[in-house]
């Protein structure tokens, strides 16, 4: 496989770049990707058996399931992360090591209904709590340990609108690549 393949299969839209000038039609935008995220994700993989949600999406990638997974365990991380920057000043947030959680025990081989159910509350909640910021705190910030940088919670939306996007495509294509939609 070429190096420009496995890029394509690794960013299936494209890495993530933050806009200049983040609008508030932006943020509806995104609020909308992150509040229906779970019925289209539960939609495209409920008929799927243990062997597709066993199959890696790309060489060398996590498998289906793994990925359902995960994207319940950074969701997660993320809501606490906007807790956290609505109720302290400038925090630095806690960072962890996602490809070693993808292969603890319950990344590797639960039943993919546990996060499915998991992300459809919490995104439910999050969306609640999204619609409801002010500008004042949609500007407020965090400090992420490893890069130093300060990332406002208006970025993080749309960090997590790409995210679901991200996720959600390398399960749809490798769905249309095994022919299973």
């Amino acid at each position: 496989m070429t190096t420009e393949a496995l890029e394509k299969l690794k960013y299936p839209i494209g890495k993530f770049t933050i806009p200049d000038n983040i609008t508030s039609k932006d943020i509806q935008k995104w609020i909308k990707t992150i509040e229906f995220f779970p019925d289209k994700l539960e939609s495209l993989v409920e008929d799927f058996d243990d062997l597709q949600l066993d199959t890696p999406y790309r060489p060398g990638g996590w498998t289906v399931r793994q990925v359902i997974h995960h994207l319940a365990d950074s969701h997660i991380n993320s809501y606490v992360r906007f807790k956290w920057t609505l109720t302290e000043e400038k925090p630095t947030i806690k960072a962890y090591h996602e490809d070693r959680w993808a292969l603890l025990d319950d990344g590797a081989h639960a039943d993919v209904d546990l996060s499915l159910s998991l992300i459809e509350s919490l995104h439910k909640r999050w969306a609640y709590m999204l619609k409801g910021l002010t500008d004042e705190q949609l500007n407020r910030t965090f400090v992420h340990p490893e890069s130093k940088a300060e990332i406002s919670l208006k970025q993080l939306i749309g960090i997590y609108d790409w995210h679901c996007r991200h996720h959600f495509a390398h399960i749809k294509e490798l769905a249309k690549r095994e022919d299973w939609v």
